[in-house]
């Protein structure tokens, strides 16, 4: 392993677990484990898996007041209106109305909580800190690692161990005790499944992951499985669905963007997003549903009446839904549902369609 390549807290315990580990991110990361890509899959949507997403940036801004109206230059949420320990998606947008990171944001007392994306979270921190001009502290977590447990038996046996986060509502969190440690836990995740997020001390993270696996419903999963969990929830992947030249019109998360500050688009980039809006776009992001067996990969051409019309950005088998699943960006005219397709895959064309994401849906504890 190339010693520029990061570790987590849990490196040790991966290789231990027998995981197969690969760069990611700037990180040797657990592609997958002896159960393999779909049966990790399909443990998660049965039962519980645990992830380790301690590559992910914890970012915390400390100071008063004047944090939210400081950051709301830069995402595009009402921070304002958040309660107390609630998270929501948005974005760091940038001058030109793209996208430079998708991230969640958390209202904790001493201010602002966000995780960001692995492979841009040191260039978030430049961006955010520019964008204040009044006191603020921050925080990028080292110390911490992050430990994600998601599935349908994720709530009952995480409870069994963190008393009393079978208590919290999708989308909020709140501090709890490990094993005598404190601990912070969100109701979140990014598997379409009910789950947890764990901010917790790299020095517990190992046994944390040991306690969840005595029980024998829970498994340690990798990216692989957690790559073909999101797509089949219909969830972007940053640097493959997003990036800093897609506007959130464009990639069809206007939810990201809160409803007061679509009229306004007071912020970095809002004149591009105000644009789209009103005059509307070229190009959007929807989900596509090869027909037969051929799997369309990411950079997958897309033609319609033997036009190129756009290019598939996430493309795989979905087990849970037992077909090809995709989703790219296609011309604008071209993005309605039930609109034909053709996936051009090793020189050939193959028949697809547009339809609705997600493919694969859940209901959480709201």
């Amino acid at each position: 392993m190339n010693q520029e390549i990061l570790k987590t807290s849990l490196y040790d315990f991966h290789q231990a677990c027998g995981a197969k580990l690969v760069p990611f991110a700037g990180y040797a990361m657990p592609v997958q484990y002896p159960l393999g890509i779909v049966g990790e899959h399909n443990f998660v949507r049965s039962k519980a898996g645990i992830f380790d997403v301690s590559h992910m940036g914890q970012f915390s801004i400390i100071g008063d007041e004047t944090v939210c109206k400081q950051l709301e230059q830069i995402v595009p949420i009402d921070l304002a209106s958040l309660k107390l320990n609630q998270s929501k998606y948005s974005f760091l947008m940038n001058k030109d109305g793209g996208i430079d990171d998708d991230l969640i944001v958390t209202k904790v007392e001493e201010g602002i909580n966000i995780v960001l994306n692995a492979a841009c979270k040191h260039n978030d921190v430049l961006q955010i800190k520019s964008v204040f001009t009044k006191l603020a502290k921050f925080i990028l977590h080292d110390e911490l690692s992050l430990i994600a447990i998601q599935g349908p038996m994720a709530v009952s046996i995480l409870d069994n161990f963190i008393h009393g986060v079978s208590d919290l509502k999708f989308m909020n969190g709140g501090s709890f005790v490990f094993k005598g440690q404190s601990v912070y836990v969100t109701r979140s995740g990014y598997t379409g499944e009910d789950g947890f997020e764990v901010s917790i001390a790299n020095e517990i993270a190992r046994n944390l992951c040991e306690t969840l696996l005595t029980n024998s419903n829970v498994a340690m999963i990798g990216l692989g499985a957690r790559d073909s969990l999101r797509l089949e929830a219909g969830l972007c992947l940053y640097g493959h669905d997003l990036n800093s030249k897609i506007s959130p019109v464009e990639a069809d998360l206007l939810f990201g963007i809160a409803k007061q500050r679509r009229e306004t688009c007071d912020f970095i980039g809002g004149s591009v997003v105000k644009d789209h809006l009103s005059n509307g776009i070229k190009k959007k992001r929807v989900g596509i549903q090869p027909e037969g067996k051929i799997i369309a990969r990411e950079h997958t051409k897309v033609f319609h009446e033997g036009k190129e019309v756009g290019e598939i950005t996430s493309g795989g088998f979905g087990p849970s839904v037992e077909t090809a699943v995709a989703m790219g960006y296609v011309n604008f005219d071209c993005s309605e549902v039930g609109t034909s397709l053709q996936l051009e895959v090793r020189g050939k064309q193959y028949p697809a369609k547009v339809c609705l994401l997600p493919f694969y849906k859940k209901s959480y504890a709201k």
